[in-house]
């Protein structure tokens, strides 16, 4: 199964609207999200604290900042 790994902290409504479209996404692809609070991890926030939200698919980052449904359906559909 695909994996999508959202990368998020909390009081960051790109991440909430990132959020929301992958949800929205789950209608027409299968895939199993995970949300992953960069604030959880002294790691994480040094590698995605300017960058979230980031969208990271099967371990591959695929798209970060503004998130459009359109680059991820490109990818889900090409994978």
């Amino acid at each position: 199964m695909v994996e999508i790994r959202l990368y998020t902290r909390k009081q960051c409504p790109l991440c909430q609207d990132a959020k929301e479209i992958l949800l929205q996404l789950q209608d027409d692809y299968t895939f199993e999200l995970k949300e992953m609070d960069i604030e959880q991890s002294d790691e994480w926030t040094e590698k995605y604290g300017l960058m979230i939200p980031v969208i990271e698919i099967n371990r591959q980052i695929v798209q970060y900042g503004n998130i459009d449904a359109f680059t991820i359906c490109d990818y889900l559909s090409q994978n």
